[in-house]
């Protein structure tokens, strides 16, 4: 199986461990970190991630030629859109509905998902081509659990920050593809100059060079 595939089932079982901590069900009426989200649906979009995989899987396999990573981005309504966008509104919503059955029935649901990834992603082909409705776009089925892999790390991060517990340490192997995908988007965003010195220029260095 491909590497990429093998780093996205490790985030995805770290995922479910997170979900099951104690403290996510104990906050789960609480805001979260991240603004007008609830710690019940940043746990249920962090859920979706693996929701989403087994949803494109499903679909018939498209027509066409699928986009580039970055371009699947450069296209996003999602990137630079405020808190109060539709988009965000549409995210949000979504996470509370995937929470409404409660923690517990979450974390059972999401680690049932995982299983059957583990299986579902070995059948299939290198060259796989996933069709985004959301886009509406086609993207290699690789690419596509590369965005999902980010949004699991980054968003394990968040849930984690909201509950009051460790955010999980991802291997290397895991957490590579991420740093790679953002660092690119952060270059795209703001320029080499501005993300090279961020890194290793402090005195240089811009105030922000945020990827997303």
């Amino acid at each position: 199986m491909a590497a990429i595939r093998t780093a996205y089932l490790t985030a995805a079982r770290s995922a479910v461990r997170l979900l099951d901590d104690p403290a996510v069900a104990e906050g789960w009426g609480r805001p979260s970190a991240l603004a007008e989200f609830g710690v019940a649906g940043l746990a249920g979009h962090l859920a979706s991630q693996v929701f989403q995989v087994e949803a494109v899987l499903a679909e018939p396999v498209p027509a066409g030629d699928p986009i580039g990573l970055l371009d699947h981005y450069a296209r996003g309504s999602w990137i630079g859109a405020s808190v109060d966008d539709d988009v965000n509104v549409g995210i949000r919503r979504v996470g509370e509905e995937i929470a409404q059955e409660g923690p517990q029935a979450l974390v059972a649901r999401t680690a049932e998902a995982v299983q059957r990834l583990a299986e579902a992603l070995t059948r299939e082909p290198a060259g796989r081509v996933v069709h985004l409705t959301r886009g509406p776009w086609s993207l290699t089925l690789d690419d596509f659990l590369t965005t999902r892999l980010m949004e699991l790390a980054v968003h394990s991060d968040d849930l984690a920050v909201s509950v009051g517990v460790a955010a999980p340490e991802l291997p290397v192997d895991v957490l590579e593809p991420v740093l790679s995908l953002l660092a690119r988007l952060a270059v795209r965003r703001h320029g080499q100059q501005a993300v090279l010195r961020a890194l290793a220029r402090a005195e240089r260095a811009p105030d922000r060079i945020n990827a997303i």
